[in-house]
């Protein structure tokens, strides 16, 4: 019995075996270097480039098929419109005026964000102040406050300050508020375990952990200020002696000029593509990207 009991105790013995490596050439290269073309396809700036040089030969072609240069300019002489302006014309000049005034109105928003954000992230009364006041300015459009600044600030670079600062306000302030409320408390808590207090729990806690939702009121806060202010400058045009890309704009539509009409906008475009793709692009590479909150 005790024989018989041990023997199905004990384990069944796996019969040994011996398995042959087969061929592994069907199976393909496990890490092969890649080839040019998959290295210039998983380039994210070539593949951009791609899609411009596309779309100006879809533009060159629309525009010979049409033929009507004054309703719509081909891309070659768009190019040399812009060539010329930039070369013997007014738009170097045009253009560093509206990014003075570009630059003036968005630091003064984001700064105004910033005090607005404090205090709702230090009270509750904070809170409802900057909840009631998104809910009451975020959807008024900033060029519909245009006649008031008029009155209030006179015809110049005050107006379009004010009303760029009221299109990056709401905007940089709501995302930054949503931001440091999506703070996980085991983050919060870390922070204050480590004895941090203040600005240095606000610096190294909050905003780095809030860092993704301020940068996308940063970029919101820039695409809303560079339409207000160029809708602006179409409105009213001269924000000083020489006026900006919006009145060269509007000045060319009123003469006619339908190739230089297209020249400005092309040069709207080309510094929303560099913002775009430099600044902002290399601020998500160092902070975001880099920290592993973003593919």
């Amino acid at each position: 019995m005790a024989e018989a009991r041990s023997l199905r105790a004990a384990p069944p013995v796996r019969p040994e075996f011996e398995i042959k490596p087969g061929e592994a050439a069907h199976i393909g290269d496990a890490a092969r270097p890649l080839s040019a073309w998959e290295r210039i396809s998983n380039d994210t700036t070539v593949r951009r480039i791609f899609i411009l040089v596309v779309l100006a030969i879809a533009w060159e072609l629309y525009a010979r098929w049409i033929k009507n240069p004054l309703m719509f300019p081909s891309f070659l002489d768009m190019s040399e419109a812009l060539y010329d302006n930039f070369v013997r014309g007014p738009l170097i000049d045009r253009t560093l005026t509206t990014i003075k005034v570009l630059l003036l109105g968005y630091a003064a928003g984001i700064a105004i964000a910033a005090v607005f954000t404090t205090i709702a992230v230090s009270t509750r009364v904070g809170t409802d102040l900057l909840s009631t006041l998104t809910a009451m300015f975020n959807p008024l459009p900033a060029i519909a406050l245009l006649p008031l600044a008029l009155l209030w600030f006179g015809l110049g670079i005050p107006s379009l300050i004010f009303v760029i600062i009221h299109s990056v306000l709401w905007a940089v302030a709501l995302n930054t508020h949503t931001g440091f409320m999506a703070v996980s408390e085991t983050q919060r808590m870390a922070g204050q375990n480590y004895g941090l207090r203040g600005i240095r729990y606000v610096m190294q806690i909050l905003i780095p952990a809030a860092f993704p939702s301020i940068l996308a009121g940063l970029k919101i806060g820039w695409a809303f200020a560079w339409r207000t202010l160029i809708a602006a400058e179409l409105v009213f045009g001269v924000s000083s002696r020489s006026g900006g890309l919006g009145w060269f704009i509007f000045e060319n539509r009123q003469q006619l000029e339908t190739a230089n009409v297209f020249a400005g906008l092309t040069t709207v475009i080309i510094i929303g593509l560099l913002v775009e793709s430099v600044i902002f692009r290399t601020l998500e590479t160092h902070t975001v990207r880099k920290w592993g909150m973003q593919r």
